[in-house]
């Protein structure tokens, strides 16, 4: 992930933001309403303005599984607390920063399988529920959808909920080869950072009025 942001900080420069305001190391903490403080993976503040706020998020391993319900709630838990704080004046009166959620998952077999849900009591949405395998006792079964289809779901939802500013959803293989895919086109890291550079824009020509 390191490289990741290493490239969208270059590109935050070219877009004509400061070196000194991107930051990716240190001093990245922002206020809450529910926390004190989180830390995100780069921010940018120029002049006292939050002008932006990113999550960097990997996922990899046999035990995927294990951390997706973790990612989501995570990722949602972090936007309403920044926007809550955002609400309160804990930046100022500056307008709306850029919230951005990039999430990488290692391509392999395990995370394209179907994984069916538990539903003892009620229905799962109807998008985690993927296809139907024929039936039980009247009932229709569902395989369920994989893993990497949930992160896409997931990523596409905290953009379609106005959770984040705009999100993207990358797959990389783990070889001395490394094959990145993009499996969904509105999540692709072209509009990522066209939505990015259009915000920087913005907000360099709201300074120059």
């Amino acid at each position: 992930m390191g490289a990741l942001e290493v490239l969208v900080s270059d590109i935050l420069c070219e877009a004509g933001l400061k070196k000194l305001d991107v930051r990716t190391r240190t001093a990245l903490e922002l206020p809450g309403y529910f926390r004190a403080t989180k830390k995100w993976d780069l921010i940018v503040v120029s002049n006292g303005t939050l002008v932006l706020a990113m999550e960097f998020k990997s996922q990899a391993g046999k035990s995927i599984g294990n951390n997706v319900n973790n990612r989501a709630e995570e990722a949602v838990g972090s936007a309403k607390d920044i926007w809550t704080a955002f609400r309160e004046g804990r930046f100022g009166e500056s307008p709306a920063p850029f919230l951005g959620y990039l999430f990488l998952l290692e391509d392999r077999d395990n995370v394209k399988t179907p994984v069916a849900n538990k539903e003892p009591y009620f229905d799962v949405d109807p998008e985690f529920r993927g296809v139907a395998q024929g039936k039980g006792k009247g009932i229709s079964q569902y395989k369920g959808v994989s893993y990497s289809k949930r992160y896409e779901l997931l990523c596409r939802r905290l953009v379609l909920e106005r959770l984040y500013t705009s999100a993207c959803f990358l797959m990389a293989t783990n070889s001395p080869r490394t094959k990145i895919t993009q499996p969904a086109s509105d999540l692709t890291f072209r509009r990522f950072v066209a939505a990015l550079r259009g915000h920087v824009v913005t907000f360099l020509g709201s300074r120059r009025e």
